[in-house]
């Protein structure tokens, strides 16, 4: 592995040991019910943020298939699949300025989510209930392309980034909410 590939995969690891400290906070605000500077915010902001890191990840995605050589296997494709589309979606909410896409970013984050999850399973030594999509045609579900940190592998980034994106819309979905009902009492 080259010095440039190994660099990327430490920063990006730290990328989603970051996602995921920002995830918990945003979950305890949401059960809490209560809005901290920092998650009002990220709500405000909520659809540009979405929008950036779901176009990083795609664009990362490629590099690391198109430019570094790695193959992604039937998981990472079927991954990609849900994630790919949300850079189309948000970035037309950003343009006609809409708020009102969590769904669709909810609706594509939570099968993706499942099946990053279930990818860092395999990774991490789970036995296969589901076969690999691509097995036996070169790229190996199971197989490990990156561990950082001792735990952080492709998937469980993958997993990071569809729950950062469900939990912060979810918060977005609640701030439209109150602001709507808001408006419609006065």
């Amino acid at each position: 592995m080259t010095e440039l590939v190994s660099s990327l995969n430490f920063f990006l690891a730290g990328g989603a040991i970051l996602l995921q400290l920002v995830a918990v906070a945003l979950v305890v605000s949401l059960l809490t019910e209560k809005n901290f500077l920092v998650t009002e915010w990220l709500s405000k902001h909520a659809i540009l943020i979405s929008f950036l890191v779901v176009l990083a990840s795609s664009a990362l995605t490629l590099v690391y298939s198109e430019v570094f050589g790695f193959v992604p296997c039937g998981l990472c494709w079927l991954q990609r699949v849900f994630l790919y589309p949300q850079v189309i979606i948000l970035g037309i909410a950003l343009w006609k300025k809409r708020r009102d896409v969590s769904e669709y970013v909810i609706g594509l984050s939570i099968p993706g989510a499942v099946i990053a999850l279930y990818q860092h399973y395999l990774q991490m030594g789970g036995s296969e209930f589901v076969t690999c999509p691509t097995a036996g045609a070169g790229a190996d579900c199971a197989k490990r392309i990156l561990f950082e940190f001792g735990y952080i592998t492709f998937p469980l980034m993958s997993f990071s980034v569809f729950a950062f994106l469900i939990i912060l819309m979810l918060l977005a979905r609640r701030t439209n909410v109150a602001a709507r009902s808001a408006s419609s009492t006065m």
